[in-house]
């Protein structure tokens, strides 16, 4: 069974290896490096460690040559040591592949990391500093001053931040860390950005209804989940309110000045397998109507939509004006897993207006934002050196 995460263009790409042929002869032609950075996953038998094998098989890009993990599947085969969990088969290219420890040396040019926060701070730290590049889905360094919290349609700009890393830390050439937000910031931030781009935003209130496999594998126990609600979920809503004034932040200087609005949320884990969706009203600093609100979301592209990035979906948002829309069963999978659905766009009788969203958790809220990060990295020359060995 063939399972593709990409849409548009892409999606019909991705399996066609005339097509890819044919893309491969483009980017020649505009100059643009074919050999491929080798890619070593930390936390790869979790579920987003799972889903980045499955984003990154014939990638363009990228190629999986390491594997890591937790002590119990050290010298085993990836085969041997992943229970597989994602719809459809594992891919072929990972199956042999040896899972080592988390820790340098792995044979690869960067490192994608989806390790536990207990143990990711050090282990990426000593990636870092051996000189590998580290793109992170884990939520340790996050709010590190000089780590940019990046989603690529937001704040390309705190890629900035980097200057200041290599000033303050001792990595070695080529080492840097770079982070992807908490899922549910991912939606928040991508829905808030053009409104506070164009209207400003003064305070949101977000009340998350998260999927189960937010809490990995094996997660929640099913008599939990079952004809349930769970009102509470570990340290979620301190990441979604903090790191959303950071995203939204703007560069001054060396350093990000985190945006003045006040965010507050309320998150529960709901009985749906994949799909994070959340409810959120918006107080804004100037007039706005709901059809000028559906445009600035309609309408919002960013760097990723203007290079083409490979992962980057043609919407980042997506508005439906169906009144029973966005449902996760529908809607997880749009663009590929990696848009946003936007609904329910309304006047509110206490902020202005409120809205749903919508996005799939473990695509654009994990795996796949760590790639889209490490596409433009790539793409602003933040990964030349590591080209630079392959020439």
């Amino acid at each position: 069974m063939v399972y593709s995460f990409f849409g548009d263009s892409a999606e019909r790409m991705r399996w066609n290896p005339a097509a890819l042929a044919r893309a491969a002869k483009r980017r020649h032609r505009r100059g643009i490096v074919q050999q491929k950075l080798s890619v070593g996953i930390l936390g790869a038998t979790g579920m987003v460690g799972q889903r980045f094998i499955q984003m990154l098989d014939r990638h363009p890009q990228f190629e999986v040559t390491a594997l890591a993990a937790s002590d119990r599947s050290h010298g085993k085969s990836y085969e041997d040591a992943c229970p597989w969990i994602l719809p459809g088969e594992m891919p072929m290219y990972a199956r042999p592949l040896r899972v080592h420890a988390p820790h340098p040396p792995l044979d690869c040019d960067l490192i994608f990391s989806s390790l536990p926060a207990e143990v990711a701070r050090n282990s990426e730290e000593e990636f870092a500093r051996a000189g590998y590049p580290v793109i992170s889905n884990s939520s340790s360094w996050r709010m590190t001053p000089d780590v940019p919290l990046l989603i690529p349609e937001v704040n390309h700009q705190h890629l900035r931040l980097l200057e200041t890393q290599r000033a303050n830390r001792n990595f070695a050439s080529g080492g840097l860390i770079v982070t992807n937000p908490n899922c549910s910031t991912i939606m928040l931030a991508l829905a808030l950005a053009p409104l506070h781009n164009r209207f400003g935003v003064r305070d949101a209130v977000v009340t998350t209804m998260q999927a189960l496999s937010g809490a990995g594998y094996p997660g929640v126990a099913s008599l939990d989940a079952t004809d349930n609600v769970l009102p509470f979920i570990e340290g979620e809503e301190e990441k979604i309110e903090r790191e959303t004034l950071k995203i939204l932040g703007r560069m001054n200087g060396k350093q990000v000045e985190r945006a003045l609005f006040s965010v507050s949320a309320q998150c529960n884990r709901v009985n749906v397998s994949d799909g994070h969706m959340a409810s959120v009203r918006v107080k804004l600093s100037r007039p706005a109507s709901v059809e000028g609100i559906r445009d600035a979301m309609s309408s919002f592209t960013g760097l990723p939509q203007e290079l083409h990035l490979y992962t980057a979906p043609k919407r980042p948002l997506i508005v439906r004006d169906e009144r029973d829309r966005p449902q996760p069963r529908l809607d997880r999978e749009a663009g590929g897993g990696m848009s946003v659905t936007i609904g329910g766009i309304m006047p509110d009788s206490v902020f202005d207006f409120r809205f749903v969203a919508l996005s799939h958790n473990t695509i654009r809220g994990a795996a796949g934002a760590t790639i889209l990060n490490a596409e433009l990295l790539a793409s602003q020359g933040h990964l030349d050196p590591l080209a630079a060995r392959h020439k």
